[in-house]
């Protein structure tokens, strides 16, 4: 995803269209909906994937039901409130928008459309609350009616995993009439009586172009991570591998991976020990079994080297919060099958400024690996280590693979400023608000 356009949403009232990169970090003042914003990603890229309806509550958000989600601009909702939200997808230019209703509690899809310029292809909820499809290009619009209409949205959700990975938008399969039905049952909305053979290559080019990129395949949705992930434990009990944004599974990824797996346990301790140093947070990382048996508990110590000697091998419970806070999102980042997007809520969380400072610097090393990473942070060290980063030129990542998104509080609303970064690292296009405390602090600090 490069671009995200909502409106009515939580707390944006008005259209907003914003630059996502693949370094993309959120910052502003707390409540001005930079956790809604990660929610509302993983919900695009869901119903865009084929996903009927998109779980606002899946942990680690919950947004609550529609009249929690909808912008009021009232004080209340009405039966014609809907909000409205897009994106663009970076590898195909593909622009997936769409527009929710209230459907029960819970926010429903009413409109889908796929387009790339001035093609679309879009299918909607009429006023018998039947679906209709519909295509244009700049010759005109036509509706199928070639089949019977859809008594809910085409999706995946009933199929097996192995067919839905890789789906497209709204299940375009069925949304295509077959070469001998073309335009039989079309009706022009605008422009000619139906679809020529011109107009029909560019419809399909546009399905065609949407399926590139492994789009749907479960390693491509975004893996959120928590704000506050699981406290440390002195002993663990095996138990079985389930991804969590909490990170409560990652001791038992780790002792897994150290007695089944143990080149790829090495080629991850190294990657974390790596960050443990850079950070000053631990020197090694070990999996400790208390017996014999892969059913016997384990423990996760850590280490720090003096200058001339090592210390002992410490519990994770015993060296605070920021070691036990930090490894779940080392490991989703470092692990060999890691996911290609991330929507990380304060990684910086208990974590020292110096190691804030580091984190930024890991941020962009992973975002130069091709992945893409969103990140709300409160951390003036992270953010201004990312800044350096990218003047330095430390790593492959460039000013333009780098954003910056304001969250900016109105009155009754919030505005997001799409910021980014010169070669010299400096913010360019930030608003008179922005970074206003911290300036007004270091002048106070200064005497100015």
């Amino acid at each position: 995803m490069d671009q995200i356009r909502l409106r009515d949403f939580r707390c944006f009232r008005e259209e907003q269209t914003v630059r996502l990169a693949p370094l993309t970090l959120l910052v502003g003042e707390n409540s001005t909906g930079k956790t809604s914003f990660l929610a509302l990603i993983r919900a695009l890229w869901d119903v865009a994937c084929g996903k009927q309806l998109p779980n606002f509550k899946e942990p680690p958000y919950d947004l609550g039901g529609f009249d929690d989600i909808v912008h009021r601009r009232g004080g209340r909702t009405t039966p014609g409130d809907t909000f409205a939200a897009g994106c663009r997808f970076s590898y195909s230019g593909c622009f997936f928008d769409m527009d929710f209703a209230k459907k029960g509690t819970a926010p429903f899809p009413v409109r889908r459309r796929l387009s790339l310029g001035d093609t679309w292809i879009e299918d909607r909820l009429d006023a018998e609350h039947r679906w209709r499809v519909s295509y244009a290009t700049s010759n005109g619009e036509w509706e199928w009616d070639g089949t019977p209409a859809f008594e809910s949205p085409p999706s995946v959700d009933n199929l097996p995993a192995d067919e839905s990975a890789g789906m497209m938008p709204f299940f375009l399969a069925l949304l295509l009439p077959s070469r001998l039905e073309r335009n039989l049952g079309i009706t022009a909305l605008r422009g000619g009586s139906a679809p020529s053979d011109d107009d029909w290559l560019r419809i399909e080019a546009l399905v065609s172009r949407s399926r590139l990129g492994g789009f749907g395949r479960p390693s491509w949705r975004p893996h959120a991570a928590a704000p506050v992930r699981s406290r440390p434990r002195r002993t663990y009990d095996p138990a079985q591998l389930t991804r969590d944004p909490e990170g409560d599974y990652v001791p038992m990824y780790f002792a897994e991976m150290s007695r089944r797996s143990p080149e790829e346990w090495a080629v991850l301790q190294r990657a974390l020990e790596q960050f443990g140093k850079e950070a000053g947070l631990f020197d090694e990382i070990a999996v400790r079994s208390l017996g014999k048996d892969e059913v016997d508990p384990f423990q996760v110590q850590i280490r720090k080297h003096g200058s001339r000697v090592k210390g002992p091998y410490r519990n994770l419970i015993d060296v605070g919060y920021g070691v036990s806070q930090i490894l779940p999102i080392l490991s989703e980042l470092l692990r060999a099958d890691a996911q290609h997007r991330f929507l990380l809520q304060q990684p910086e969380v208990h974590l020292h400024p110096s190691a804030q400072a580091a984190l930024g610097t890991l941020l962009c090393q992973i975002a130069a690996r091709d992945r893409q990473l969103l990140v709300e942070t409160h951390s003036d060290h992270l953010l201004d280590r990312v800044r350096m980063d990218v003047r330095d030129r430390t790593t492959d990542l460039t000013p333009d693979d780098v954003s910056i998104l304001f969250f900016e509080r109105g009155n009754l609303d919030v505005r997001i400023h799409s910021l980014c970064l010169d070669e010299r690292g400096n913010v360019l296009g930030a608003p008179p608000n922005y970074r206003r405390f911290f300036m007004d602090e270091t002048n106070r600090s200064i005497g100015l």
